[in-house]
């Protein structure tokens, strides 16, 4: 006589039978890891609605209105576009600072891109201490756009400065360079070109990715290193340079920290550092033109967003991705 066995529930497979899941369990526990989420995402959320959200509205608002910091709320008066009206049409100072930084970022930018290409390429190398040169080398980055960093800068470009005194050894005559209208800028982009660490192991984490067959497929078809350069290194290294190229495009539109320590605050000489930030600042904090200021920043974001949209526009006509594919 054949003995037959009851299913075991707990096991999957043809007739197992499951036990039914508790009746709202499952979305009780959906619900509770939800509102776990949240209580950790709520420190983020309440600094992007405290420190980001709310003033940007509120800086909106104010480009809109006379506002002077000065003058109490209720006394601000509306008055519409004719921030953006003196901007446009009868602002001098205005259209000099959109020329001072255009002139840094197109000059600075790309330099500092080409430092930062050419020393990776050269630390892309199994010597010996190249760990502690490219440390070396990415140390100004750590530095960035501090007061203590800037005020060096300023004393080895004075008259009395250490660039002077090496000149000397040469029998150069040396100049004030922060203090000369036609060199101050130049000293502020040397100082921007000279922090090119943070590209530069970037660029160099990108070479690592090349692969090396393609260098040796490159030298047996004859190809020199100037030529597996240009066709293997750069096309494979078109999305680094992109990433690089966008992040400090940016940055150097938003430089402000050394110009205001060359110039104490005030954009000199003769208004050659006055940078588009340092313009916004003096506007709102020292002539206390807040409502002005307010415009003169969502200029300055609507442009560095068009900047951006016209780089990812473009780049799919250069940008090259591994898997083939250009987006």
């Amino acid at each position: 006589m054949a003995l037959t066995t009851a299913p075991d529930p707990t096991r999957r497979g043809t007739g197992s039978v499951r036990p039914p899941a508790p009746r709202g369990g499952t979305g009780r526990i959906r619900h509770g890891e939800g509102l776990a989420g949240y209580v950790f995402l709520s420190p983020w959320l309440v600094g992007l609605m405290a420190i980001t959200a709310i003033p940007m509205l509120l800086s909106l608002y104010l480009s809109f209105t006379n506002y002077d910091i000065l003058t109490p709320w209720s006394e601000v008066e509306w008055v519409g576009l004719a921030n953006y009206e003196r901007m446009f049409i009868s602002d001098p100072s205005w259209w000099h600072s959109v020329r001072v930084t255009l002139n840094f970022a197109l000059i600075a930018v790309p330099l500092k891109l080409a430092a930062a290409l050419g020393v990776a390429l050269l630390l892309n190398r199994a010597w010996r201490g190249v760990g502690l040169f490219r440390g070396l080398f990415y140390l100004p980055s750590l530095l960035g756009g501090s007061v203590a960093l800037a005020i060096v800068w300023v004393n080895m470009f004075n008259r009395e400065g250490a660039f002077n005194s090496f000149l000397a050894l040469f029998g150069i005559e040396g100049k004030p360079w922060v203090n000369d209208p036609d060199w101050a800028l130049e000293t502020l982009m040397v100082l921007a070109i000279w922090q090119f660490g943070a590209p530069m192991v970037i660029f160099l984490a990108g070479l690592k990715q090349v692969p090396t067959e393609l260098y040796e497929a490159a030298a047996v078809d004859g190809a020199g290193k100037f030529r597996q350069f240009v066709n293997v290194t750069l096309p494979m290294l078109s999305p680094v340079i992109f990433f690089n190229l966008v992040l400090e495009t940016i940055n150097g539109f938003q430089g402000f920290t050394a110009a205001f320590v060359l110039s104490n605050g005030t954009g000199g000489p003769v208004d050659s550092t006055l940078m588009y930030t340092l313009n916004l600042y003096i506007t709102g904090f020292t002539d206390l033109e807040m409502g002005y200021a307010s415009a003169m920043a969502w200029v300055f974001l609507i442009a560095i967003a068009i900047i951006t949209v016209i780089f990812f526009s473009t780049g799919r006509f250069w940008v090259h991705y591994s898997d083939g594919e250009d987006r």
